[in-house]
């Protein structure tokens, strides 16, 4: 495995890859998956490593959600690297399979920037969320479970502050009331803290 590492720092040192496309919509210039493939192919052969990347729906949000993985191997271990990107279904302009193809070039874009430690913070690209970020971000944070629960009850007794609950987890109406209740119980006994 410290083979691998190596072999995948060296990559990430001598990494170069221009911003060779234009949005004329946005009037940036960006990289895009293939650019960076494109730019890791010399390294292949030389360090005797071989570059992938697939992908996966993921269920049970109301925004479908793609992740993307880039896999670096050596035939015998692997190091990976993720990116989740939402599908935006309302995109004006293009059909299904091109809003799923949009999602699909971004995820795997930015899992081979993972990858390959390629800062893309000064491109307007990075920053563009199409409308829709945080209306994904939303959609998939994970639904709270029972002991999660009882836990975020915990933290209420001990003067914690709903609204971060609801940052961190998906709550149904129920489990609304029943913390906000969880508030007006530990108000009405005299812990102050908890109406904070």
């Amino acid at each position: 495995m410290k083979e691998l590492n190596q072999k995948l720092a060296t990559i990430q040192t001598k990494f170069k890859s221009k911003k060779s496309r234009y949005n004329s919509f946005g009037k940036y210039y960006f990289r895009s998956a293939e650019d960076i493939l494109e730019a890791t192919k010399p390294f292949l052969l030389e360090l005797g490593v071989s570059v992938t990347v697939t992908e996966e729906l993921m269920g049970d949000c109301d925004v479908p959600i793609m992740k993307s993985t880039a896999v670096i191997s050596d035939g015998e271990n692997q190091i990976t690297a993720t990116a989740v990107v939402g599908v935006d279904l309302a995109a004006k302009g293009m059909q299904m399979p091109q809003r799923f193809g949009a999602a699909s070039s971004y995820g795997k874009k930015y899992a081979l920037g993972n990858l390959f430690l390629i800062d893309d913070t000064q491109d307007a690209d990075a920053s563009n969320s199409h409308g829709v970020v945080d209306k994904i971000k939303a959609k998939a944070k994970p639904a709270i479970t029972e002991e999660q629960m009882k836990k975020a009850k915990e933290y209420i007794a001990a003067g914690g502050d709903i609204t971060a609950i609801h940052k961190k987890y998906k709550l149904n109406a129920n489990q609304t009331r029943e913390l906000n209740g969880q508030i007006r119980t530990e108000t009405t006994s005299g812990n102050t803290k908890a109406s904070k």
